[in-house]
């Protein structure tokens, strides 16, 4: 294993050469476009053994990925914002038909008004297509996750498609030291392809995606959402199974920090978490009981571990990147959801959108409001839009 400073976008293209894929969708968008570039020099000098496809544009890219996982290869591409939203089409066809394509998402905000920078808004909208859903908060743990997500993807229990989301800029185009994998130590954790599924096979003629009649619709699915409610226990066994082999263990669907005592906590997702982590240990260096929920996977949410954790606390906030348009965070949505029922005060900060700064003052700030919160049992602000001009905190 070498350790070399990459950035992200290089971490998730040697991520997918040392999974071995066999087939790569490349159509470029900012800040996506250094993974299919780096893939392609792979190719170009003959370290990557796969058919290296160029479309037209993401719509191709993904209609591309779906055709080849159909005849049984394993399967990448990567997008962003925009190009994501024109994927939409197809998302729900590669986990309809169950097939293991993974994609690295470098989560960009989606326009109007045009931006290029952080924002989680590209992928919450996608978070019914039946895809898996992961969020990365450095390069080491992109790298490593577009390893895992193969093994996830593939296991005949889930066979469904995932993302492997990493922020725009911060990490995409920051360099940090990453160990890159080994081929021999990816090959013994990453076993060879076998689909999960049936395949169209010229040698043995079959039919997939086929026409289906209500009498059929319901137990599809019914299947669908199965595979997508045992996805948690796979992915611990992933998990654990690389912090065995590789040393390096992410946390499988949470990563919780000084909870087990915490008032409160302050659930992150994405690189909001490392700033978090910082406040942590300042705040708790002065006494302050606070703890952190990193919430790695977004589908399938962790409903039954936030719950537990919310049980034990006197206030839980949420902190989103994105909004749902006069209702909430997404992920404050689901949150407050997985508490129905609890007496626990629940607060939501939006902030970070397009790129915004997301500061240690601001999740001190996020803290402070969640401490008031549990000595008074009272919120003062359901939802709070971090920094914006003419906004009341």
């Amino acid at each position: 294993m070498v350790k070399k400073i990459v950035t992200g976008n290089y971490a998730a293209a040697y991520g997918s050469m040392r999974a071995r894929v066999k087939m790569v969708a490349a159509y470029p968008i900012t800040p996506q476009t250094f993974i299919v570039e780096h893939i392609s020099e792979f190719v170009n000098n003959g370290e990557m053994d796969c058919e290296y496809v160029e479309v037209e544009s993401e719509h191709s890219a993904m209609s591309a990925c779906v055709s080849a996982s159909a005849t049984g290869v394993r399967t990448f591409t990567a997008t962003s914002s925009q190009g994501l939203a024109l994927m939409h089409e197809l998302l729900p066809i590669a986990s309809g038909m169950r097939l293991p394509v993974v994609m690295a998402v470098v989560n960009r905000a989606i326009a109007a008004p045009i931006n290029i920078w952080v924002e989680h808004n590209d992928i919450m909208p996608e978070r019914d297509s039946g895809w898996i859903q992961v969020f990365c908060d450095n390069n080491q743990e992109v790298q490593d996750m577009v390893i895992q997500a193969f093994r996830i993807a593939e296991d005949k229990r889930v066979a469904l498609p995932m993302t492997v989301g990493l922020d725009a800029f911060i990490l995409s185009h920051t360099v940090e030291p990453v160990d890159l994998m080994d081929q021999e130590d990816a090959d013994k954790f990453l076993p060879k392809y076998v689909p999960p599924g049936p395949i169209i096979d010229p040698e043995d003629p079959n039919v997939v995606g086929v026409f289906t009649p209500p009498e059929y619709m319901m137990e599809c699915r019914w299947n669908q959402d199965k595979a997508m409610r045992a996805a948690p226990k796979v992915i611990e066994e992933v998990n654990a199974a690389f912090a065995k082999q590789l040393g390096r263990n992410h946390g499988g669907m949470i990563d919780p920090y000084m909870v087990d005592d915490a008032d409160v906590v302050l659930i992150t997702l994405g690189t909001a978490s490392s700033t978090a982590h910082e406040v942590v240990d300042d705040m708790r260096k002065e006494g302050k009981k606070v703890g952190l929920v990193k919430l790695r996977f977004w589908r399938p949410y962790p409903t039954s571990q936030l719950r537990k954790i919310a049980e034990k606390v006197k206030a839980v906030g949420v902190f989103d990147r994105a909004v749902s348009y006069g209702v909430a965070g997404p992920s404050f949505i689901e949150f407050r959801n997985a508490a129905y029922g609890l007496n626990v005060p629940t607060m939501n900060f939006i902030g970070g959108l397009g790129g915004r700064d997301v500061s240690l003052a601001d999740v001190r700030f996020m803290y402070e409001r969640l401490l008031e919160a549990a000595k008074t049992g009272k919120v003062r602000r359901e939802i709070t839009w971090m920094g914006t001009r003419g906004v009341e905190q």
